[in-house]
C-alpha cells in the first residue's frame, strides 16, 4: 500500500522552521509518510530562521531537501488574496485563488496541515476545493499561538471580533487541531468542545551529550533567540550584566541574536560579559549551552497579550534539555510548568526589572545545590515527558487517527 501524502501549508515562517521542518516533517518522513511543504519566497529568495534571504542555493521552484519535497510561492502575491479571510464568507472563493490555495491543491494529498492564521484559510480553501472534485482530505490546524489574541492592543475588538469569527468559521473545517500549550488547548475546546486537540510542546530531540554541571565560581547566563523590538531586550541584558558582574564572575550567553537588517553594539566596556555566538545550526544548540548555568526568558507586555501567558517557548525546552534551570517573569503556563517541576525561578511580577532578574541570578550563584537540583530536575522531566521523543508519539497518534491506516505506515 502506497504511504498516504502530507502536505504542510505555510504562510509566513521559515522553510526550515525548526517545528515545522525540524521536527514534525522530518518526523513524519521517518513514519513513512510522503511529506510536501509549501513555503514562501521573500522577494524571489526563500529566507533563513533569522530571516536572511538564501541567495546561493534552494532556488528552483521545487526541490527536494532531507527526504522532503519543498514547492515555493511569492508571498508578495499571495498576502492581498490569503487577507480576503476577513471578508464575508461569500467572498472567500476570490480569496481561495491565492498561490498557496492552489499549489495546495495541485499536491492532492491525504492530509494537509497548516501552521499559521493565513494558511488556515488557504487550507479550507483546499478542503473545498478538493471536495468538489470528490476527493475528501484532512485538515490538521497547528495553531502555534492564539489569532486573535484577546488581550492585543493593536488590533481594535472590532478586528479581533471579525478575526475570531472567521475563524470559528474555519473551524468547521478542521478534523484535528494541535496546539503548543494547555492554556491555548483550552481556548479552543471553550469555542468547539467537540474539536479533537492535541497539545505537542516546542521540545527539542534529547541532547545525547548531555552531563550534569560542575559547579564553577563564573555563572553564565543564557538568552536563545531573537533580539529585537519585542523579544531578548537589549537593554535588561546590559543591566543585568551590569548588576551581576558587580558581585559575581559573570557572563552573559547570547545563542542568536538580530534579525536580517538589523544590528547593534553591546557597550565596549562589557566585551567581555557579553557574548555573542550569533545563529547557530538547530542540532548544536545543545553543544552551546554545556556551560550555561541559568537560562533567562523575559515576555514584557503580559497584561496585553494572552499569548505571551500562554506560551512555551523553543528556548525554554532547549534550556531544560540541558540541564539548565530558567528564570522567568509571571508568565502563567511557564510558572505552572517551573513550580511544578522546580526546575528553575519565577519572579513574582508580570513586568519584571532587570534589577529582580540580577536579584534572582545572584540568589542562584550563592545556592549552587540549590541550582544544580533544579537542572536535574528539568532534565528529568524532559527525558521523561517533555522531549521531542515523547512529543513524536503524540504527532504520530494524531496521524494514526486521521489516516485510518493505524500501525501499516510506520516503522521505529
Amino acid at each position: 500500500m502506497m504511504a498516504k501524502k502530507v502536505c504542510m501549508l505555510v504562510a509566513e515562517h521559515p522553510f526550515l522552521d525548526a517545528r515545522i521542518f525540524k521536527r514534525e516533517a522530518l518526523s513524519l518522513k521517518n513514519m513513512g509518510y510522503d511529506v510536501t511543504i509549501v513555503v514562501p519566497r521573500r522577494k524571489g529568495y526563500l529566507f533563513d530562521i533569522d530571516g536572511t534571504p538564501i541567495k546561493d542555493k534552494f532556488l528552483q521552484k521545487t526541490f527536494t531537501y532531507k527526504g522532503i519535497t519543498f514547492v515555493t510561492y511569492s508571498f508578495e502575491e499571495s498576502r492581498p488574496l490569503l487577507s480576503k479571510v476577513l471578508s464575508p464568507e461569500s467572498q472567500w472563493e476570490q480569496g481561495f485563488s491565492n498561490p498557496l490555495t492552489t499549489l495546495g491543491v495541485e499536491q492532492e494529498a491525504d492530509i494537509y496541515h497548516v501552521h499559521e492564521y493565513l494558511s488556515l484559510f488557504a487550507g479550507v480553501g483546499v478542503k473545498r476545493i478538493l471536495k468538489e472534485r470528490k476527493k475528501d482530505v484532512k485538515l490538521i490546524y497547528d495553531s502555534h499561538e492564539l489569532t486573535p489574541d484577546p488581550l492585543d492592543t493593536k488590533n481594535s475588538n472590532h478586528v479581533k471580533a471579525n478575526l475570531k469569527e472567521k475563524l470559528l468559521v474555519m473551524l468547521k473545517s478542521v478534523d484535528y487541531v494541535i496546539t503548543i500549550s494547555h492554556s491555548i488547548k483550552s481556548w479552543f475546546i471553550s469555542q468547539k468542545p467537540a474539536l479533537p486537540v492535541e497539545v505537542i510542546y516546542n521540545s527539542p530531540p534529547l541532547s545525547r551529550d548531555y552531563s550534569p554541571k560542575r559547579n564553577r565560581n563564573r555563572v553564565i547566563a543564557c538568552y536563545e533567540g531573537n533580539i529585537d523590538n519585542k523579544r531578548g531586550n537589549r537593554d535588561k541584558i546590559i543591566e543585568i550584566t551590569e548588576i551581576c558582574s558587580q558581585h559575581i564572575d559573570f557572563q552573559f550567553k547570547i545563542i542568536g541574536g538580530t534579525r536580517f537588517g538589523d544590528s547593534f553594539k553591546f557597550p565596549d566596556h562589557l566585551s567581555d560579559n557579553i557574548k555573542q555566538t550569533g545563529w547557530v545550526d538547530y542540532d548544536l544548540i545543545s553543544k552551546y549551552m554545556k556551560d550555561v548555568d541559568i537560562g533567562w526568558i523575559d515576555y514584557k507586555d503580559i497584561k496585553e497579550s494572552l499569548n505571551r501567558s500562554y506560551a512555551m517557548p523553543n528556548k525554554f525546552f532547549s534550556y531544560l534539555n540541558n540541564g539548565v534551570p530558567v528564570v522567568v517573569n509571571r508568565c502563567h503556563e511557564m510558572e505552572v510548568f517551573i513550580r511544578s517541576h522546580r526546575c528553575g525561578l519565577v519572579i513574582d511580577k508580570k513586568d519584571a526589572t532587570a534589577k529582580d532578574y540580577a536579584e534572582a541570578i545572584l540568589y542562584l550563584s550563592q545556592n549552587k545545590s540549590l541550582l544544580k537540583d533544579m537542572g536535574l530536575n528539568g532534565r528529568k522531566v524532559m527525558e521523561e515527558v517533555y522531549c521531542w521523543e515523547k512529543m513524536e508519539k503524540r504527532l504520530q497518534n494524531v496521524y494514526h487517527t486521521l489516516s485510518g491506516q493505524q500501525g501499516i505506515f510506520f516503522t521505529f
